[in-house]
């Protein structure tokens, strides 16, 4: 593939974005109308790719009260699927955080929303709990496309835009999970109805068939169409030896040994692990509560996850904004104000008895939700400065551990779902006020360290001389 980027001239250097030089051609400035390679190119697939994986992802979520009568299953087999669906997930996010480091975002993001997609289109042949655990556990490997989704935008913007950016992308691919309540239950299920004459079983044994079919077609997109950093593709960068090779296991271990990674591991477990089990979790919770079709649940179900075409961007705009005044001590103060306020919001949620209170709690509590998971990412691009994928891709990891673990609080309370969510609040509220240990070396943290000049800079790979010109004598 040529790696000719549209609206560059390499004689001047010329964008379409204004640069800047020092930090490896990363863009200023954020034009969201436009699609000019090779920023805004990647921030819109960044966001598309990881909006059509959330989407496959919990494609089945609102048709599994139908699917529980279909198959014969209890409310139990339900929540181990919702595991399933997320345990396969955290394993990949790990992976993928050094692989981005090595490979770029756009090739990994591509391939994974083809291979996911095939899982997707093979729901409707589940007969069993077996088949659907199966199903769901490789489907889950969907959302791993966060960490390719906030490694490009990281690798294409600069750090005083970084956290809006994140955000931005992340939020936008986020809202797949309203998008797939409101869709799939409210529109494309009573659809396929009509198409096999009132079938219950037929209509959502063949309604994934379309997301899969469009998930498939965006990866194929998202290969051609884009590129991996400003300067082109990391293989013809490497291969002309302006890019250096970057080992994936140094990459990986870089940020794994960093305490902050971990501390933040466990607080985007306390935020994006939330969402992820409410998404799983909300329709169920409406139709049993407060007796509603599966029609009226998806569709309140699906206002948690459009919360993020504007919350996780306010988050990380709000956390730059800190940063200017603050530095990264702002941060993460912001960072800890929104998890606690997440807390208190799902406690007073878990307490409301009549629908329309429980609407409102449920879009309040969700925008807390969405802003600490965009504050998260204001902070990891800072984490470690020469592994910045190994980290994003750990953290990332948090979200599906956290549902995993609150999926299991859920499972041993199947008719107490009130008593979870308080659970699920006190947790929340621990991990805000944890904040208060986050040092990143160079960084002022809420209670000591010292801010450096130095620290505040993302360090990026540059290419080694002897080796360019071990490659120029080749040639």
């Amino acid at each position: 593939m040529s790696t000719e980027i549209a609206n560059y001239d390499e004689a001047v250097g010329n964008y379409a974005l204004a640069v800047d030089e020092n930090q490896d051609d990363k863009a200023k400035e954020i034009k969201l109308c436009s699609f000019a390679r090779p920023h805004m190119r990647a921030f819109h697939f960044a966001w598309w790719g990881f909006f059509i994986a959330f989407f496959i992802w919990f494609a089945i979520a609102p048709l599994l009260p139908l699917i529980k009568v279909d198959l014969g299953l209890t409310p139990q087999d339900i929540w181990t699927t919702n595991i399933c669906a997320v345990a396969f997930d955290i394993c990949m996010r790990f992976v993928f955080g050094a692989v981005c480091d090595k490979y770029g975002a756009r090739v990994p993001m591509g391939c994974v929303l083809m291979l996911a997609s095939i899982p997707t289109a093979c729901i409707g042949l589940v007969n069993s709990l077996t088949g659907l655990i199966c199903i769901r556990l490789f489907i889950g490997l969907a959302g791993s496309t966060f960490v390719m989704c906030q490694c490009w935008a990281t690798r294409m913007f600069t750090k005083e835009i970084v956290g809006m950016v994140n955000g931005l992308v992340g939020g936008w691919g986020n809202v797949g999970g309203g998008a797939t309540q409101l869709v799939m239950g409210t529109l494309l299920f009573p659809l396929f109805k009509v198409f096999t004459g009132q079938d219950v079983s037929l209509a959502w044994r063949t309604v994934t068939l379309v997301p899969a079919a469009v998930a498939f077609t965006t990866g194929i997109a998202v290969i051609c169409f884009s590129d991996d950093c400003p300067k082109g593709n990391y293989k013809e960068l490497k291969k002309s030896g302006e890019m250096p090779e970057v080992s994936a296991a140094a990459s990986f271990r870089g940020g794994a040994v960093d305490i902050n990674t971990w501390m933040l591991f466990i607080q985007y477990a306390c935020c994006f692990g939330v969402e992820l089990t409410v998404n799983n979790a909300a329709v169920s919770y409406f139709v049993k509560r407060f007796e509603l079709s599966i029609e009226s649940a998806s569709a309140i179900a699906s206002i948690f996850g459009f919360m993020n075409i504007f919350a996780r961007g306010l988050g990380g705009w709000s956390s730059d904004k800190a940063n200017k005044s603050l530095k990264m001590r702002g941060r993460i103060l912001v960072q800890a104000a929104l998890l606690i306020l997440e807390g208190a919001c799902i406690f007073i949620f878990a307490q409301m008895g009549n629908l329309p209170a429980s609407v409102v709690m449920l879009t309040i509590f969700s925008i807390f939700v969405q802003g600490a998971e965009g504050s998260t990412y204001g902070i990891v691009p800072y984490v470690n400065r020469v592994s910045p994928g190994a980290v994003a891709g750990i953290v990332g990891a948090g979200g599906p551990t956290g549902a995993v673990c609150f999926g299991l609080i859920f499972r041993q309370l199947p008719d107490d779902a009130q008593t979870a969510f308080r659970i699920m609040a006190g947790v929340v509220m621990a991990s805000g006020f944890m904040s208060i240990f986050i040092n990143i070396k160079g960084h002022r943290g809420i209670l000591c360290g010292e801010d450096t000049a130095d620290a505040t800079k993302i360090q990026i790979p540059v290419a080694d001389a002897d080796a360019a010109e071990e490659v120029d004598e080749e040639a």
